[in-house]
């Protein structure tokens, strides 16, 4: 009798019986659901400058900002955690359940935002707060993707599953997407004071009726054939962490897909994203919400190249794109955001090349979360780094004590008092005020993004159904979740604020792009050396 059971369960896990409502039914639920969840996380990130004000106020913006950035990390530094404990969940109890629970306690925490009272009204226990509802999204989210690509693929033909889940790669970018349009029609009714004090708060409330909507999609969903083949036969895990690292052949697969993939992608997704979008409204002082609808078109754009190399690995293979898609973003991203800036602020361009500031001297050391600098060299460059000039230090050999010197082009000027440093940038051609973008320019810069958006598409687009076919059954949402968690999370998550330090602390506005370029060096070399092709391959 035994033996007919598991005789059952192998063919309902073996052989793909078409159902096109059901696959169409179970890619838009999960894809939906993904959309939401991801929406629920990156809000906090597109309203970052707001939430640096509101809870973290030091007086330093720059400080601000970066504090709400790092409060933004914390999330993807739990997602690991969710990504173990939802894992386990998954391969014990089923995909189908796991990643209700997920989204509903996305739901709950991204809408509980909107409700922390400020800084200003409850003091420190304001930002604690916040910092543990990220923790709550951070574990929601360790769990979703994993529960969601796996579902999927699960359904899915062996020569369909990576266009099958490209849509949960789409999704992503989906909602990130939705997070700037939210953002764009809540501030369009209300003035600018009344989006600061209370209007922000609009786009975590919404989280809760995206929650209604996902889960009523998702309830609809049966769990996945492959785990109920498991189940029926008993072969589901009863440790599935432990016996994911069990021998040096899964521990190696997940060594790769955390080094290799995860590393890689998720820096060149969020430099397509966020990083574009702080160096538009920081570095090259684009009006915020010119900079929003920038990215979000560039990203609607962007979401066709997800699908297309999902479909595309169907059939010329897994590795390939990522390994080719990682050598373009090597080679072409610094002339990219450089072709960026000569678009969104010509002026500012032009001025920078014309009349560099320099900065010469000694007792230079800069701390962007002081309020205050310890010498007039390091205050110096505070007001700089505020008003999102870009600077050169000049070694100075031979002078001592606290002397220093800024020049504007061929010009000393006294950068410690802003009543001298303002006009002089204004006569250097530096626009301090922010700008909107002709037609023109604004289009330049979307294609810009846009082939970002492609070399993105091409490392991401495969990854879903790769990193199904890489694990076994018995313990393949806890193998997938925790490497892709851990590099999209330390990695990723860590790149806005990371690349925002690197930027404060050198005064280059393109600085911070190096931390990309290493990140997906490294996973060029693992990939290379180490990730084996699946595409085709049969799911146990």
């Amino acid at each position: 009798m035994a033996e007919a059971v598991a005789d059952d369960a192998r063919t309902a896990a073996d052989e793909y019986v078409v159902d096109a409502r059901r696959d169409r039914l179970v890619i838009f639920a999960s894809t939906l659901g993904t959309v939401f969840e991801w929406y629920d996380f990156f809000i906090y990130g597109t309203l970052a400058a707001v939430i640096g004000k509101q809870f973290f106020p030091t007086g330093n913006e720059t400080a601000q900002f970066l504090l709400s950035l790092a409060s933004f990390a914390v999330g993807f530094g739990f997602r690991p955690v969710g990504a173990a404990l939802f894992g386990v969940l998954g391969d014990r109890l089923g995909r189908k359940y796991t990643f209700l629970v997920t989204i509903t306690l996305m739901g709950i925490a991204t809408a509980a935002v909107g409700l922390v009272p400020s800084f200003a009204a409850i003091g420190v226990a304001a930002p604690v707060i916040l910092v543990l509802l990220r923790v709550l999204q951070g574990l929601a989210l360790g769990g979703e993707y994993g529960g969601a690509a796996i579902y999927v693929a699960e359904h899915a033909p062996a020569n369909k599953r990576g266009f099958y889940t490209s849509f949960i790669q789409a999704g992503v970018i989906g909602g990130f997407l939705l997070s700037v349009a939210v953002v764009l029609v809540s501030s369009r009714f209300v003035d600018q004071a009344s989006w600061e004090a209370w209007g922000w708060r609009i786009p975590f409330l919404f989280s809760i009726v995206l929650l209604a909507v996902s889960l009523w999609v998702r309830l609809k969903l049966k769990e996945s054939p492959v785990f109920q083949a498991m189940k029926a036969a008993g072969k589901t895990a009863r440790a599935p962490l432990r016996e994911s690292f069990r021998g040096w052949q899964r521990t190696k697969r997940i060594l790769v897909a955390l080094f290799g993939v995860a590393a890689g992608l998720t820096v060149i997704w969020y430099t397509a994203q966020f990083q574009a979008l702080y160096f538009l409204q920081n570095a090259l002082r684009v009006e915020d919400n010119s900079a929003r609808l920038i990215i979000g078109v560039a990203a609607a754009i962007s979401m066709f190249w997800f699908i297309l190399f999902g479909w595309l690995s169907d059939r010329i293979g897994r590795k390939p794109p990522i390994v080719v898609g990682y050598v373009l973003t090597i080679i072409l991203l610094f002339p990219l955001f450089h072709w960026m800036a000569s678009a969104a602020n010509p002026e500012l361009t032009v001025a920078m090349e014309r009349n560099p500031v320099t900065v010469q001297g000694v007792n230079c050391a800069y701390n962007p979360f002081l309020t205050r600098q310890a010498t007039p060299c390091g205050r110096a460059l505070d007001l700089l780094t505020r008003r999102g000039i870009a600077y050169t230090f000049v070694e100075a050999p031979g002078w001592t004590g606290d002397n220093y010197q800024v020049r504007i082009g061929p010009n000393p000027v006294n950068a410690e008092d802003p009543a001298q440093l303002e006009p002089a940038l204004t006569a250097a051609g530096y626009r301090l005020e922010k700008a909107v973008p002709s037609m023109a320019s604004a289009l330049k810069v979307v294609l810009a993004i846009v082939v970002i958006g492609f070399l993105s598409g091409m490392t991401y687009g495969p990854v879903a159904a790769l990193l199904v076919e890489l694990f076994p059954a018995r313990v393949r949402y806890t193998s997938l979740s925790v490497p892709y968690h851990i590099g999209t999370g330390y990695f990723g998550g860590f790149l806005p604020f990371i690349s925002q330090y690197i930027v404060a602390r050198t005064g280059d506005p393109f600085s911070g792009l190096w931390y990309t370029v290493g990140v997906v060096a490294m996973a060029l070399i693992v990939t290379l050396i180490g990730l084996p092709e699946t595409s085709g391959k049969q799911l146990d």
